[in-house]
């Protein structure tokens, strides 16, 4: 148990000298649809979601850690949210535990639409319409995760992320690290994940950082545990962004044998997002399936709902 403390130390001391190499808040951070929650079950929980172990595939979006824990040979996921300003959403994850650890992959997509291509008549002041052009997002992450015993998990994570505007576009390789740890206090644990952490790239001429994320996280079962027919769990994150000030979620997720989940969360320091909530349902089937929704309030932005269904073999 020492080692585990001292294991814990040197990754959070490591999350700080890296994160800190980064962290100048002059500037505006690109590739920031990699910020937004993906899936249901984290939007509902206010994004206070690295320290809980039962996530399955979906780790490889919020803490590769969590993939340690999972109970599942194989899980898939797939997660879908009309965003803001007719932007889509999509997301899909996978992983497969093997006897070497737990591999993970990641998919996630913003589809900005298409937009009228324009060009200002010669000796005149009016722009006519000539065609369209598109533009997207994109981030594709490949992640591994081992729990060294039934209390510690680490979990390491490259993702390759690109953005394009018509023929122009910038890419970049990213990485993600985490780990977890059941302190034995109750149903204590806590995490903490390296989000998005990389060197700046460049969008044509102009160079832009990345947006990294230090996050660490506390979770516990205040009421009940997850062989209870009611389960009450509290999770708390604080968010330590490169590109902008400290930010505080917190979440609370009620659950009845583990096949109706309700969901609450709220966000502190945000100039527009506060409050979100949701729900899960997880029938009990021989195969497991659950199907997540959320909502979340984006303020003057409006609001954004969230699907997800997650399908695992055991």
């Amino acid at each position: 148990m020492k080692l585990l403390n001292k294991i814990f130390i040197i990754f959070f001391i490591f999350c700080l000298v890296a994160y800190s190499q980064t962290n100048k808040k002059n500037g505006t951070a690109g590739f920031t649809f990699l910020e937004v929650p993906t899936s249901s079950r984290a939007a509902g929980l206010g994004e206070a979601f690295i320290a809980l172990g039962d996530v399955n595939s979906d780790a490889v979006f919020h803490n590769p850690a969590a993939l340690g824990f999972t109970n599942r040979t194989h899980s898939l996921s797939v997660s879908y949210a009309p965003y803001l300003i007719d932007i889509k959403n999509y997301a899909t994850s996978y992983s497969f535990k093997s006897p070497f650890g737990v591999f993970g992959i990641g998919l996630i997509l913003f589809d900005y639409g298409s937009m009228p291509r324009t060009v200002i008549e010669e000796g005149q002041k009016v722009f006519s319409s000539i065609g369209t052009f598109d533009a997207n997002s994109m981030a594709i992450s490949f992640g591994y995760s081992k729990a060294l015993t039934d209390k510690f998990s680490f979990g390491l994570q490259l993702k390759y992320v690109q953005e394009k505007i018509d023929i122009y576009k910038a890419t970049n390789i990213l990485l993600d690290a985490g780990m977890m740890y059941y302190t034995g206090i109750s149903s204590l644990r806590i995490a903490a994940a390296l989000q998005n952490f990389g060197t700046d790239t460049k969008f044509i001429h102009d160079s832009f950082k990345m947006p990294s994320a230090l996050r660490i996280g506390l979770a516990m079962e205040v009421l009940g545990d997850y062989n209870t027919d009611y389960r009450v769990t509290i999770i708390t994150e604080a968010l330590h962004p490169s590109d902008s000030d400290e930010k505080l979620n917190i979440g609370t997720e009620v659950a009845w044998k583990e096949i109706i989940m309700l969901r609450g969360g709220y966000k502190f320091f945000y100039d527009e997002e506060s409050y979100s909530f949701g729900v899960g349902i997880n029938p009990p089937f021989s195969m497991p399936i659950s199907v997540d929704f959320s909502f979340a309030d984006y303020g003057r932005l409006g609001n954004v709902t969230r699907f997800t269904l997650q399908l695992g073999i055991f």
